[in-house]
């Protein structure tokens, strides 16, 4: 490689960890300090990282071997899970699951942050340990890699790949905003029941009838019933793991709740395996179809998505299939809003679960066919909008991630 070099991460950056202030000690918690964990990485979806779930005081920070770590240090995790990685926006400190790299002036810290994910999977192999596997610093330290020694090279690099991340970053803040303009409708709709009267002023503000109910006071002409009564509620399985015949070559998605874990907007694209056609017949769910709205009803109870494919599920789903008035856009806003209320439906004693019978009889307010239409007219083109950008930012993840590989193995100079 071209005017490429192999040194050690060290020779990058100095490589510092991080620590925890005594939990029994109120008043190392809650201050103004960034203080970052793996489980704040562990669904962040971007690349630079403010702050995690708890912040420290600056007597937390002075009480134990924490750092405070200056913009734009690239956080690693070591440890529980070995690979995270972030860019900080601002000062900010770690616990002790962190190899963070301070970039020394020779070194681009955009450039630092590609190279790390590039060499994961080597890092990952170099953990130890019984308990969990973790990468020491003396390890993190001494770990050779290949870098263009020109740090205008680097920056070069670095410049290419967070291009495509900018972009796919562009089109998670505007699904963002997509959602949350839905959401502001369905609740101000249906929870304060403020929907566009025939002279299109708030119904409920405007002196709309409403009528008493076993729900309360809700507009003339709703009615109540139960989630039953307005969808098609089903439930999966999972072909026979030990038969090839349901699993080899197998082309049509199969969906756990681990595939919802993941997804940044609640659109499901595809899914982590594929069972047969046969695999699909061996089933309860069989093919589902596009448009179903599935709710993981155990492990955990509340991941939602709505399926942009024909999927099969398994045992670890409500689906529900929309093919009434109620639409799934509508639905998913109803479920969110309820969350409390299935979750309160739930029981065992492994792990919590709520049954599909449980599921049915929860109560739910029906409303009129016109408000329904009026409501769908407005939100279905938006969640049109997010599957669009939720399948363009797929795209524009795969070239990114090939040209990762290109850049970063040499193959491809710039």
């Amino acid at each position: 490689m071209k005017e490429w070099i192999q040194i050690k991460l060290s020779d990058l950056g100095d490589v510092v960890g991080g620590a925890t202030p005594s939990t029994k000690n109120e008043v190392y918690y809650g201050g103004d300090v960034a203080w970052i964990t793996p489980k704040d990485l562990s669904n962040f979806s971007g690349r630079f990282i403010s702050r995690g779930e708890r912040n420290i005081t600056e007597l937390g920070l002075k009480s134990c071997s924490a750092k405070l770590l200056p913009k734009n240090t690239v956080l690693f995790t070591s440890r529980a899970p070995i690979g995270y990685v972030a860019i900080s926006s601002k000062e900010v400190a770690t616990n002790q699951g962190f190899k963070s790299i301070v970039p020394n002036k020779n070194t681009d810290y955009l450039f630092l942050y590609y190279l790390l994910i590039f060499y994961k999977n080597k890092i990952v192999s170099m953990g130890s340990g019984t308990t969990f596997k973790e990468v020491s610093g003396a390890t993190m330290k001494n770990i050779e890699v290949y870098v263009p020694q020109d740090k205008k090279e680097q920056a070069k690099i670095g410049k290419i790949l967070s291009s495509l991340d900018d972009k796919i970053e562009c089109n998670n803040r505007m699904n963002t905003v997509l959602e949350e303009i839905a959401r502001a409708l369905f609740h101000r709709w249906f929870v304060e029941f403020e929907f566009p009267n025939a002279d299109g002023k708030p119904y409920q503000s405007a002196g709309g009838k409403m009528v008493e109910s076993e729900m309360g006071s809700v507009p003339e002409g709703w009615e109540v019933g139960t989630i039953g009564d307005v969808v098609q509620i089903l439930g999966g399985s999972t072909p026979d793991t030990k038969n090839p015949v349901f699993w080899e070559n197998g082309e049509n998605p199969f969906c756990t709740p681990k595939d919802l874990s993941t997804l940044i907007s609640p659109i499901l694209l595809d899914t982590e395996r594929h069972i047969t056609e046969e695999g699909v017949q061996s089933i309860s769910s069989k093919h589902l179809p596009a448009g179903t709205l599935l709710l993981s009803s155990r492990a955990p109870v509340g991941y939602l998505a709505i399926s942009s494919v024909p999927v099969s599920i398994n045992q670890g789903f409500i689906a529900m299939i929309c093919d009434k008035e109620i639409s799934n856009v509508f639905l998913l806003q109803w479920l969110r809003k309820n969350m409390g209320i299935i979750e309160g439906r739930a029981n065992g004693s492994t792990f919590q679960e709520i049954s599909k019978r449980n599921f049915r009889t929860i109560p739910f307010l029906i409303p009129s066919v016109d408000v329904l239409m009026r409501y769908n007219s407005i939100v279905k083109p938006l969640y049109n909008q997010i599957t669009t950008l939720t399948k363009e930012s797929v795209e524009i993840s795969g070239v990114r991630d090939t040209l990762l590989t290109k850049l970063m193995s040499g193959e491809i100079e710039i």
